[in-house]
């Protein structure tokens, strides 16, 4: 028997029982589109989180107090480097003089901009008849909007003489607009924040929500003007430093630190600050995704397994079923290797058809958000899962088409 006629009596066999035949391929088709579409979602996943950290920069350190206090935050991230905990001798807080400290470009050639900020507690915005509680009113300088990739898509930022000035002007972000403003142009406009005039000449850019915070509910106004009028000349809450480049962010972080520990007197492996690395944390949020992702694909390649299982019950039960078929084909002339071959066939086609069935279901699901993640489908997970379904059905398929090959046509005639 050639191929072809493997082929032909294979498919007939597998349409004598259609329901056996499609419940069988469900198996398949189910752990299928259960690896593509978890490792989808762990792509979808790990791709949001490096998105959300590059919208702080990705060449972006941040500077915060390491004990409680402190004129509050601009951005917003976990503790990174520098951070121990532990009693303190001179425990100081960030200053503008510490800010200042880290222009110098002979002791740190690898910083391009350092921005202080201070963040008024509990800043309410008002126009007309329209309020809004602010949760970020945020003081800073210029160099800020590059650093933490903020830019705006109406009017323009303020400027350094701004700062020189203390003038009172503003850029919202776009909720903050839309709350104030709704569909209205705000450029230009004066707002009141807890009663002090400020006008508006920028409009953030949106940035959406990150987890439960909302990106967007932030106002920048030059670092003076909110000292003087909202939060007082105390410590600053963070300071955000940007590197040259992505390649002399850890460099830069190294002076920073010699700078810090110089300025705050600390000698031992205890700082009264810590720093936030976005190029790190990076790095460790995608090492760590990489790892939930292939999890996620372990756990439904069992999956996989289970159908691979039921392949082999079913053929089992194929074999006893048609055993004086085989019976008759091997006593008219059939070779061990056609009986083989048309139930090793049969048991491909099993996987190959549900394998098939689930890479289409698993495209169809990654048009869709799954728990407010974008599954992101990977094309090495698609070629993988089919490969594995092809795989179990040779392998599983073997066993029934090796027994059935194996009978003896005399024994196959006589069997009931």
């Amino acid at each position: 028997m050639n191929r072809i006629e493997i082929l032909r009596f294979a498919l007939r066999g597998l349409l004598a029982n259609k329901l056996r035949s499609a419940l069988t391929t469900l198996g398949i088709l189910i752990g299928v589109a259960a690896v593509i579409m978890l490792v989808a979602v762990g792509e979808g996943s790990s791709r949001s989180i490096q998105q959300n950290i590059q919208r702080l920069g990705a060449n972006t350190l941040t500077i915060s107090p390491s004990f409680s206090g402190g004129g509050g935050g601009g951005v917003r991230g976990p503790a990174g480097g520098g951070g121990n905990t532990g009693p303190r001798t001179q425990a100081r807080q960030l200053s503008l003089a510490d800010a200042k400290a880290l222009t110098d470009r002979t002791l740190a050639p690898s910083v391009k901009s350092v921005s202080p900020i201070v963040n008024a507690p509990s800043a309410t915005a008002a126009y007309g008849a329209a309020s809004h509680t602010i949760a970020q009113f945020v003081g800073t300088y210029p160099s800020y909007f590059e650093a933490v990739n903020k830019p705006v898509s109406e009017g323009t930022y303020f400027f350094n003489d701004d700062v020189l000035a203390a003038r009172k002007v503003v850029v919202l972000g776009r909720t903050v607009a839309g709350e104030l403003f709704g569909d209205a142009d705000p450029i230009g406009r004066r707002i009141s924040v807890s009663g002090v005039p400020f006008t508006v000449v920028g409009v953030l850019k949106a940035s959406g929500s990150t987890g439960m915070q909302d990106a967007d509910d932030v106002a920048v106004a030059p670092l003076p003007a909110v000292q003087q009028s909202l939060s007082g000349f105390g410590p600053l809450g963070q300071i955000v430093v940007q590197a040259t480049g992505a390649g002399t962010t850890t460099t830069a972080q190294a002076e920073v630190t010699a700078i810090l520990n110089q300025r705050h007197g600390i000698t031992n492996d205890n700082p009264d600050y810590r720093i936030l690395n976005q190029a790190t944390l990076q790095e460790t949020v995608s090492e760590a995704t990489g790892t939930f992702t292939v999890l996620l694909g372990a756990v439904a390649a069992i999956s996989l397994l289970v159908g691979g299982i039921g392949i082999t019950n079913i053929m089992l039960v194929t074999v006893t079923e048609r055993t004086r078929e085989i019976g008759i084909r091997k006593a008219i002339g059939a070779p061990r290797s056609a009986i083989l071959g048309q139930f090793l066939m049969e048991a491909t086609l099993l996987s190959l058809v549900g394998g098939l069935s689930g890479v289409l279901v698993a495209f169809v699901g990654t048009r869709f958000s799954v728990a407010g993640i974008e599954p992101v489908l990977v094309p090495s997970s698609v070629v993988l899962a089919l490969g594995v379904s092809l795989a179990i059905g040779l392998f599983f398929g073997s066993y029934p088409a090796n027994r059935a090959a194996k009978l003896r046509p005399i024994q196959a005639l006589r069997h009931e």
